[in-house]
């Protein structure tokens, strides 16, 4: 039996100064496994310590390219394509609106990953996909992901009560006007 037609996943690849920005791949799971069975993923849900649980995670974030048109990508070293965390846009169907999020791996913390692909991430929404307007959300407790969206120039707007993780606060960023 042969296919009519065949319907094919795309997600484009770009590369930073120091970061390659991609599809995840097989190779990738055991460190996102390792994120998802932390304490780090407090807040995106977690901690998801079988690796089931992880594997769908990780193969939602290549299904939510073909669902949306957007997504998030998987950061990796530009140079030896170590896995450093996952970067992107999202619009889960629970979500208050589409929103960078950003996700940095064990290793990868406090080298400035988050902020370069998050800024990336920025201008291919408003460069690329059109958008006026972008939104981060993170819970409360989370000073670090709110100080970089400070960083990037987002200022806190509300909290949203999401169904299973939570109070989330929600900051906007700057319009593609001011950036």
């Amino acid at each position: 039996m042969h296919p009519v037609t065949q319907d094919t996943i795309s997600i484009p690849v770009y590369e930073t100064e120091r970061l390659r920005l991609r599809a995840p791949r097989m190779s990738d799971f055991e460190v996102y496994h390792a994120f998802c069975a932390s304490d780090r993923s407090v807040g995106v849900g977690g901690p998801y310590p079988d690796r089931g649980s992880a594997f769908d995670r990780l193969s939602g974030v290549i299904g939510h390219w073909q669902l949306r048109g957007y997504g998030r990508w998987l950061v990796a070293d530009r140079e030896t394509d170590a896995p450093l965390g996952v970067v992107g846009l999202m619009y889960p169907e629970d979500w208050p609106e589409p929103e960078i999020a950003w996700t940095v791996f064990a290793d990868a913390e406090g080298r400035g990953v988050a902020y370069e692909a998050a800024v990336f991430t920025r201008a291919y929404a408003y460069d690329v996909l059109g958008w006026s307007t972008v939104v981060s959300c993170s819970v409360p407790t989370n000073t670090r992901s709110q100080a970089l969206a400070q960083r990037m120039g987002a200022t806190f707007e509300s909290e949203y009560t999401h169904p299973t993780i939570g109070a989330l606060n929600v900051w906007r960023h700057l319009g593609p006007e001011a950036v």
